[in-house]
């Protein structure tokens, strides 16, 4: 098989491992990730009002984000732990959604897309679980990285 095509966090027997990043250069990196929360026009009314009964579902989804982010090595057993410098998490409610945009940045030797993705879903659940009393039906989708930059391959944009 070509190296480009090996699978990086497994030896040569099968067994996971974590990869050693320690010969790469520190670099200026960032990632952005997205998804959304799939809801009720109600919900979304109540949400714009302040008025669902667990409070700000805002401002808590947004502060999950940020820890979902700073936890990621916690939670995605072979993502190395690396120094945040940056995190955004943006809320955007729709007529049906809540539209979830985070920016993760960092000067290390490996990307920060597992924090973009992690801040997306932890801030999906969190508002979720604001809503749920009203809408038990609620979704979290279309969790995706939108683009990378920095390290050796520069950057990336979904197509």
């Amino acid at each position: 098989m070509p190296q480009e095509f090996q699978l990086t966090h497994v030896d040569e027997t099968g067994a996971a491992r974590m990869v050693d990043v320690s010969a790469k250069d520190v670099s200026a990196r960032r990632a952005v990730a997205a998804g959304r929360v799939r809801t009720t026009a109600e919900v979304i009314d109540l949400l714009r009002r302040d008025g669902l009964p667990k409070g700000d579902a805002l401002a808590v989804a947004r502060l999950a984000g940020i820890m979902g982010a700073k936890r990621t090595p916690d939670l995605i057993p072979l993502c190395h732990p690396i120094g945040l410098h940056g995190v955004t998490v943006e809320l955007t409610p729709t007529d049906t959604t809540v539209e979830i945009l985070v920016t993760t940045k960092t000067a290390d030797r490996t990307g920060v897309e597992m924090e973009a993705l992690t801040a997306v879903a932890t801030a999906g659940l969190a508002m979720i679980d604001m809503i749920k009393a009203v809408d038990p039906a609620a979704s979290l989708d279309e969790v995706r990285v939108l683009r990378k930059e920095g390290g050796k391959t520069g950057l990336w944009e979904r197509p």
